[in-house]
């Protein structure tokens, strides 16, 4: 199974985290799958990659709560709606 979840990256005390695919047996720094964004929470910044997002969504991938908070700010979830409903 294949979730999105935060990998960890930076300093001490200065963290900023990936978005990234990973398989859910790989612990939090092993290898991804594809690296899909990006979040610095000291300086509130997000940067996403909407389309890597949404072909893992349609994949079944499960976003951590983290992941699907800040996904839910970016509005990504408005377009995986569309895009469900374009298909069916």
């Amino acid at each position: 199974m294949v979730k999105l979840r935060l990998k960890r990256c930076g300093r001490k005390q200065r963290a900023v985290y990936r978005i990234v695919a990973i398989n859910v047996r790989f612990r939090r720094e092993g290898r991804d799958l594809q690296k899909v964004g990006f979040y610095d929470p000291i300086k509130n910044q997000t940067y996403s990659n909407v389309p890597a997002i949404l072909y893992f969504l349609e994949k079944g991938a499960q976003p951590t709560g983290t992941v699907h908070d800040i996904s839910k700010k970016a509005e990504i979830f408005k377009e995986f709606r569309f895009n469900q409903r374009k298909f069916s």
